[in-house]
């Protein structure tokens, strides 16, 4: 099977155009203003989506998808903030389940409207099932078995309400496989362009999952290189691969202070790598790879330590993808960023938006234990010289 990486952007516009119909939904419900965060599609083994939810406590509803569509819906909000969403509605807490289903029943059935629109077809939901979970349990059953899994993840946050949640579609086969498979797709030439004047954007679905796991190895390489140049140890917390709009990427990274390393990837695939601790973990980190306490947090001493980190980081992300692919990457000097987070990440989506509007995005936290440091690791590549070397991958 080929994934259209067009066809990919197609659906996530859907899933966000869903979300926005759930939170008009919930906002005619509740009273609120809500508004969509960010939509995004994980590809990735089911192990490594179920590590990703490692830590939350979820109360919400699920629904099974038939008809138009097959799979699994659901709906969850943070435990801790289900009490912001009781206080908006008739019968407050001695109603929590029937409250929360209902809740659920609605905003899933507006999420899902956009979906039975653009496919002509009739979504059929079973009806609202009620949970409270931790971690992926969180998702249906058996959701995540297998090697490559697809994700769609709406994040949705009231405007002036401590009240966000998410929506999570897992998607079987059937009409969706039908709308993200490139049948047609003509391959690339040697300099890019299809037969026909187009980037093929069409890859082998088991490359994805391939390059998913390269992901997951180079982010323990940076583990093992922060860990091996500050005497802490280190752990990956979070590593995927996820296909989301380039505009939404600033936003996730949000609007605190932090401070790291950026390096352009020159090769196949070329684009972008951030490495970026908040603040506080930045300065931390550098205290303890130098001989001595700085004069300044973060002045010349702790930032030429963090593009030294940076510098070895990045070579243990991309030698392993180099090798895979088969191809050579370089990537330039470290540039030092101190800023808040969103105006570091803007630059270079501004760069890539250029030539595409959606992007993979491997995102991988790292935690330093030993000083309770973190860092999350944003790599953009370039999408077409990405799809190009998956389907090389994928030659016998």
């Amino acid at each position: 099977m080929r994934v259209d990486v067009r066809a990919l952007g197609a659906c996530n516009r859907l899933a966000e155009r869903g979300a926005k119909q759930a939170a008009g939904a919930l906002s005619d419900l509740t009273g609120t203003d809500l508004a969509v965060e960010v939509t995004g599609a994980s590809v990735a083994s089911g192990e490594d989506l179920a590590e990703s939810f490692a830590g939350r406590e979820s109360i919400g509803v699920s629904v099974g998808l038939r008809g138009g569509l097959d799979g699994e819906a659901v709906l969850a909000f943070d435990a801790a903030n289900v009490d912001a969403l009781l206080s908006l509605l008739p019968g407050g807490q001695s109603m929590e389940r029937s409250a929360v289903t209902e809740v659920g029943n609605i905003a899933l059935g507006g999420f899902l409207d956009g979906w039975a629109n653009y496919l002509g077809k009739a979504i059929d939901m079973s009806p609202p099932r009620y949970f409270e979970a931790d971690g992926a349990a969180v998702l249906p059953d058996g959701a995540l078995a297998g090697d490559g899994v697809f994700l769609f993840e709406s994040r949705l946050d009231a405007t002036t309400t401590d009240l966000d949640f998410s929506i999570y579609m897992l998607p079987d086969s059937g009409p969706f496989r039908d709308l993200i498979v490139g049948k047609t797709a003509p391959a690339a030439t040697a300099g890019g362009e299809a037969d026909g004047g187009t980037s093929s954007t069409a890859v082998p679905y088991e490359s994805l999952s391939t390059f998913s796991s390269l992901a997951k190895k180079g982010s323990a390489n940076a583990a093992d290189n922060i860990a091996m140049m500050t005497g802490l140890e280190t752990s990956v917390d979070v590593s995927r691969l996820r296909f989301v709009p380039l505009a939404d990427v600033p936003a996730e990274v949000g609007t605190e202070p932090h401070a790291g390393t950026v390096f352009e990837l020159q090769g196949e695939p070329s684009g972008y790598l951030a490495i970026l601790f908040e603040e506080s973990s930045a300065a931390a980190v550098a205290d303890a790879m130098l001989p001595m306490e700085p004069d300044e947090p973060l002045g010349d001493m702790a930032q030429n330590a963090l593009c030294e980190l940076g510098n070895v980081m990045t070579s243990g992300f991309i030698d392993g993808w180099a090798n895979v692919l088969g191809t050579s990457i370089t990537h330039s000097p470290p540039e030092f960023v101190h800023d808040i987070g969103a105006s570091t990440i803007s630059p270079l989506v501004a760069k890539l938006s250029e030539r595409q509007d959606y992007g993979f995005v491997i995102d991988t936290a790292i935690q330093t234990e030993g000083i309770q440091a973190r860092c999350d690791v944003y790599a953009l590549p370039d999408e077409r010289e990405l799809a190009r070397a998956l389907d090389r991958l994928s030659e016998p």
